[in-house]
């Protein structure tokens, strides 16, 4: 059995949620998250909890089991608190700014990149260089913060880039010095 998927999903009285026949909908103060139940799985919807179970054993039902009821939790969780990525962006000259529904960031191309914002995600700009982006969709706000980062990636050998916040770096050494590479090379 699934641990995970045994588990109940506790619903505050802030988030209402429904089941249309195969969506699950959660609605709360962050906004609505909508998810589809893959055929053979079950969700019942009683007493404040949201159970979800499966109509057999077979291999396939097991392993979306815990899946979508981590999906379930997920949606009722973001649409009550909600969900955020940080990022950084590190680089002499490298910044940002929100103009009307766009995120300009200047990455050292020779021109700015214009990064439409998409509904249901907030972005906001502090100090130029955070960006924090937020939303009630986990895989959304995942999905836009990795295609932020990808727009510069950090450079292996200085970290110029964007990054997330609570990303570890590990700068390559790059090549030695000329005087040291002469002086070997007479010896």
């Amino acid at each position: 059995m699934s641990r995970v998927g045994l588990q109940p999903i506790s619903v505050s009285s802030a988030v209402e949620v429904k089941l249309d026949g195969d969506t699950f909908t959660a609605k709360g103060s962050k906004g609505e998250v909508s998810q589809a139940i893959p055929e053979g799985i079950e969700v019942v919807i009683e007493d404040g909890e949201v159970l979800v179970r499966r109509a057999d054993d077979s291999r396939d039902l097991r392993s979306k089991h815990g899946l979508i009821r981590s999906l379930l939790a997920n949606a009722v969780e973001g649409v009550e608190k909600g969900f955020e990525k940080e990022l950084e962006i590190e680089g002499v000259g490298y910044r940002g700014e929100i103009k009307g529904g766009e995120l300009h960031l200047a990455l050292g191309f020779s021109h700015p990149v214009v990064f439409p914002i998409p509904e249901g995600i907030e972005i906001a700009v502090e100090k130029n260089t955070e960006i924090t982006v937020t939303g009630a969709d986990r895989q959304q706000v995942g999905q836009v913060a990795a295609e932020l980062r990808s727009l510069r990636p950090p450079d292996p050998y200085k970290g110029k880039g964007i990054r997330y916040k609570d990303e570890q770096l590990h700068l390559k050494v790059g090549k030695a010095g000329a005087a040291g590479a002469a002086g070997a090379g007479m010896a």
